[in-house]
């Protein structure tokens, strides 16, 4: 008996130990930056990297703001225009690569491409694409639209752009979930002639749910976040930069251009916040729609 107690204690130390390395490091680099992004929204940024409390100054500034607001917007319509429309052909795409086809080996690396190379070689690669001068998209539709200067169309140029980086990543993880569905249900449901329409709506999509649910999550999220390929697709001398500008693109301008940090932080709690209320939203009506019966 004492062998095995000796033994429980054992593994659970050497279990603690084997954690350590990434409980510290999350404690360093997450937990511990959070709370004094916390206290730093809370206060002035003075000289030589000193804060002086303000209170909810930095709060009611930020609410006043109009350029505060525009950019919540932008995050928001951001993620309409890529959420609904990337999850969607993410799902098109797993139950393409599911099927049984020639190469799909081969696809399943091609549409995953984009999710290894560097955000900056895809984004010098799309403004070469969007050009207005010597765009080729501009040249094949024989047009002179002004993708990335327009500020009606910026931000759904940006979309787009987004949308291609992330749907092999989204396939990827629903064609784990698409696979892992039991074969004898369609099975079953050829013998009662349902057609293939039929076993996607009366099966596939109920069975992947908890997975769609999970992607959904995942890119409610990046895009309410988004901010490394705004900046790199729309320079800060850009006439569209305003109507482009997410949350953290201002954050980036206020705390490292700016200076500001103390507005800066109150801007990454409040992103937070909405973040937190989204997932909120979703994981209550998650329950209407995510199917958990195996």
């Amino acid at each position: 008996m004492k062998s095995t107690s000796k033994l429980g204690r054992d593994g659970r130390f050497w279990g603690l130990v084997m954690i350590a390395p990434t409980i510290i490091g999350l404690m360093i680099l997450n937990i511990i930056p959070f709370f004094q992004t916390i206290y730093m929204s809370f206060s002035k940024t003075k000289a030589f990297g000193a804060y002086q409390f303000c209170g909810l100054e930095n709060y009611l500034e930020m609410f006043r703001n109009a350029e505060f607001w525009k950019a919540n917007w932008n995050s928001i319509y951001f993620c309409i225009l890529t959420v609904p429309v990337g999850v969607f052909l993410a799902l098109i795409v797993a139950v393409l690569l599911n099927a049984k086809i020639k190469g799909k080996t081969a696809f399943r690396a091609i549409f995953f491409l984009p999710m290894v190379v560097a955000p900056a070689a895809v984004a010098m690669v799309w403004k070469w694409i969007f050009n207005a001068e010597y765009g080729i998209l501009n040249q094949v539709l024989g047009t002179n639209i002004r993708w990335l200067t327009d500020p009606k169309i910026v931000l759904v140029t940006c979309a787009i752009v987004s949308i291609w980086s992330s749907i092999g990543y989204d396939a990827v993880l629903l064609l784990s979930g698409i696979q892992n569905i039991s074969q004898s249900l369609y099975e079953a449901a050829e013998l009662d002639g349902a057609s293939k329409i039929r076993q996607f709506f009366s099966i596939t999509l109920p069975m992947v749910s908890p997975t769609l649910f999970v992607v959904l999550i995942m890119r409610l999220m990046a895009s309410l976040k988004v901010y490394d390929l705004i900046y790199m697709m729309v320079e800060q001398t850009n006439p569209a930069l305003t109507s482009a500008q997410s949350l953290m693109y201002l954050f980036y301008r206020e705390s490292f251009v700016a200076g500001n940090k103390g507005y800066a932080s109150a801007i990454v709690v409040w992103t937070v916040l909405l973040i937190g209320l989204v997932t909120l939203v979703q994981f209550i009506g998650q329950k209407k729609w995510v199917n958990y019966e195996v």
